[in-house]
């Protein structure tokens, strides 16, 4: 408390004794605790006036503190809605591009080769028939 030892105690005592006398101490003792009263008095009222007056400030914080962690929610919930969008929305866009490498990538045929393999009907050939040869008279 103090860091005052029993040994020290005593000391003080039989000095404070000496100086002041038998008659004194008791009057110095009751002086010493109206003072110490009065000061935990003065000590309980400033607190109670600090929690008083800070307690408008304190429901005002807490006002704050709570609208804005309300706002942090309905901003943090706006940004997982969109990036789930986007994730859905890229995939989607992903998966069209694969469908699109995938038919460029395969092998293209020449309009030759398409020919030789389904040739039209105009460009056959036509058949080679024996023409009967025409006598001269």
């Amino acid at each position: 408390m103090l860091f005052i030892s029993g040994g020290e105690i005593v000391l003080v005592m039989v000095l404070a004794l000496l100086f002041f006398g038998s008659k004194a101490i008791p009057d110095i003792a009751k002086t010493l605790g109206k003072g110490m009263r009065e000061f935990k008095k003065a000590t309980n009222e400033i607190k109670r006036e600090f929690e008083d007056n800070t307690g408008d400030f304190k429901r005002d914080i807490d006002d704050i503190r709570s609208t804005v962690k309300s706002e942090t929610q309905k901003i943090s919930q706006d940004i997982d809605q969109v990036s789930s969008r986007v994730k859905y929305e890229t995939n989607k866009l992903s998966d069209e591009v694969e469908k699109v490498s995938a038919i460029e990538t395969e092998p293209k045929k020449t309009e030759l080769s398409q020919e030789v393999e389904h040739p039209t009907p105009n460009e056959e050939e036509p058949a080679t028939e024996p023409t009967p040869e025409k006598k001269q008279d």
